[in-house]
């Protein structure tokens, strides 16, 4: 049987790693916050086509962004996934027959450096058709942080400035179920100003965003390959 020492020693050698994993933790936390609070610096150039996968409290789903659609806006969506910005956001604006709004940083800290970096336009190339995602804007070249997906054919959009950049390919099962009973009643200036305090305390049960992350599609093979000889 170990010794009453040796059985210490691993247990303070346990400690000792458990408390550096989370001051590893803590640190990899606090830099990702401070990447987050300059967009300028989040311009990083998306793959031709990729995946966001999103683990939400009302279940997963994924989005095939496809570059070609809307180059800048695919981009934009590549750095907010990649660097952590949809991480528990919460989907403020559930309108059925229309569409799911999200976006907004549930630490205003973080968003408040977000409130005006916006992108320019791309032309229109697809329709807002059922599934689709597009970054919501306020006007010409307005375009920051907020995406929505179609919950039905919304083809008035195409000629308002709203681009489809990606599409949800799988689980949208889980899209149909986010809770809607709060519709349109949160207020975006509020959440911009006390995050996700203030929807917590006023709107409890809405769905939000576990975690985002990007993935990229297998490679096609070669053509050819893979086939026996005649």
């Amino acid at each position: 049987m170990p010794s009453a020492r040796s059985v210490t020693m691993i247990a303070l050698v346990a400690a000792t790693t458990a408390a550096g994993a989370g001051r590893g933790t803590a640190a990899a936390a606090a830099a990702a916050k401070a990447r987050l609070k300059n967009p300028a610096a989040l311009k990083d150039v998306a793959p031709a086509e990729y995946r966001a996968v999103f683990d939400t409290s009302a279940g997963p789903f994924v989005v095939l962004v496809h570059r070609a659609w809307a180059p800048k806006g695919a981009d934009r969506f590549y750095n907010l996934v990649k660097y952590g910005f949809f991480d528990n956001c919460r989907f403020f604006r559930v309108v059925p027959n229309f569409m799911v709004q999200f976006g907004i940083n549930g630490d205003p800290a973080v968003q408040d450096h977000w409130r005006d970096a916006n992108i320019t336009d791309d032309p229109s190339t697809q329709n807002n058709k059922r599934g689709t995602m597009t970054f919501a804007n306020a006007g010409p070249s307005s375009r920051s942080s907020q995406v929505f997906i179609n919950f039905i054919d919304n083809t008035f959009l195409d000629t308002r400035a709203f681009a489809p950049f990606g599409e949800v390919v799988s689980g949208m099962e889980a899209v149909d179920k986010i809770n809607a009973e709060y519709g349109e009643k949160p207020d975006q200036g509020a959440i911009q100003q006390q995050g996700n305090g203030y929807l917590l305390k006023a709107f409890p049960r809405l769905d939000y965003v576990k975690k985002a992350r990007i993935e990229r599609p297998a490679p096609k093979p070669a053509a050819g390959r893979g086939r026996g000889r005649g």
